[in-house]
């Protein structure tokens, strides 16, 4: 966000930028700001994500699990899938 905040004070328009994720329950919890009695465990600081997301900054998105690049990154994959990536 401050590269992002940098480019507007520059004059750049930046488009808002796109997070993919595969868990549908954390999608679910920064696209809906709902206090439920499973979040209420979530630190008031991790809740900049709603704002960003309620101005237009951020997008969420769901991408499978199967195609989901990041994979390559925080996982052990087997060849095939690596050889996909």
């Amino acid at each position: 966000m401050w590269i992002t905040n940098l480019f507007r004070e520059i004059g750049f328009p930046v488009s808002p930028i796109t997070i993919c994720g595969d868990n549908q329950g954390s999608l679910f919890i920064g696209s809906n700001p709902v206090q439920e009695k499973w979040t209420k465990h979530i630190d008031i600081c991790y809740h900049y994500i709603w704002e960003c997301i309620e101005d237009n900054k951020v997008s969420v998105v769901f991408v499978p699990g199967n195609d989901n690049l990041a994979d390559m990154f925080t996982k052990n994959l087997d060849c095939l899938k690596f050889v996909k990536f």
